[in-house]
């Protein structure tokens, strides 16, 4: 996280300017350290999937349902 603030102050730092390769190398190495901010995140997620705890998913809904024989159905209607 340090790294990628450090290089927004960076990047920012050389918008100021009008140094087209300075503005490039920064906004490269802001990407860079958000690659690897993705990767351990990505990385943790799969550890925590390996842990054999499981992943949990709030947006589940669990429901219960009946089945209807097509002469129930013709019979409500």
């Amino acid at each position: 996280k340090e790294a990628i603030e450090e290089a927004i102050v960076a990047l920012k730092s050389a918008l100021e300017g009008e140094d087209k390769d300075a503005i490039e190398e920064r906004s490269t190495a802001l990407a860079t350290a958000s690659m690897k901010l993705g990767e351990a995140m990505y990385a943790q997620s799969q550890s925590d999937e390996d842990d054999g705890e499981p992943v949990r998913d709030d947006d589940v809904v669990d429901a219960d349902f009946e089945d209807v024989d097509d002469d129930d159905r013709k019979k409500s209607a």
